[in-house]
């Protein structure tokens, strides 16, 4: 289980997190929605121990810092862009591999969940396109099997064939008990993917709902006038 408890974190005299509050269950897909800006990225950097804050952002109750197997506890993907563009793909995640000491093995099957041929691994990630950066980036987030995921924008890139296979293999990874973290602003993906929803305007919650899978148009609807009405309360 992912948790977020009344965490708020400040830049100076800007508030990027207001008390915020909400939980990510085993087993299942939470979509994290909000405008560029409204503190997506600083929440998860915070769970992932690269940003300090007050409050507590914990997983399977313990703070980053204090777990002694981070890579077997949560995979993430931040930044697709952060990899060595002259190394291959397949050498990216033999390093990581040999880093949080999993087998070799592990890097074929992380490759094949994330949609990677084996003539694709072998090329020089500065050749990659946005879309085999995500993938490469996902398989590296699932190399220590993770039981929570956190994704930033993971289908950014991805043609529609590739959204839905990420959206298979996320399902597929919830099924089999992982909690997953999943920013996007693709409304329509994760009406179709997410458990549950959690909208975040100028760093604070302003919903926290299950999602009804069949039709998008609630979530659409909820979300602009949830947004639109934060924006001009903060004006």
């Amino acid at each position: 289980m992912i948790t977020f408890d009344h965490v708020t974190k400040r830049y100076g005299a800007t508030l990027a997190l207001d008390d915020v509050s909400f939980e990510v269950p085993a087993s299942s897909i939470t979509g994290f929605l909000g405008p560029n800006g409204a503190g997506k990225t600083t929440a998860m950097r915070i769970l992932l121990g690269h940003t300090r804050s007050s409050g507590r952002a914990t997983i399977d109750g313990q703070q980053y810092a204090g777990i002694s197997n981070p890579a077997g506890t949560v995979g993430a993907l931040l930044d697709a862009q952060a990899v060595h563009p002259g190394r291959t793909g397949a050498e990216t995640l033999a390093i990581a591999a040999a880093m949080i000491g999993v087998h070799r093995r592990r890097i074929g099957e992380v490759l094949d969940l994330a949609g990677l041929s084996v003539a694709e691994s072998r090329r020089t990630v500065k050749g990659y396109s946005l879309g085999m950066r995500q993938r490469l980036g996902i398989a590296q987030a699932l190399l220590g099997a993770p039981r929570a995921l956190v994704l930033d924008e993971p289908a950014n890139g991805l043609d529609p064939q590739g959204i839905r296979a990420i959206r298979d293999l996320l399902r597929a990874v919830a099924d089999d008990g992982c909690a997953v973290l999943l920013s996007s602003h693709l409304l329509h993906e994760v009406a179709q993917l997410a458990d549950r929803v959690v909208i975040i305007g100028r760093g604070r919650i302003l919903d926290d709902t299950p999602v009804d899978h069949s039709t998008t148009q609630d979530l659409e609807s909820r979300y602009f006038a949830l947004t639109s009405t934060d924006d001009r309360s903060a004006a």
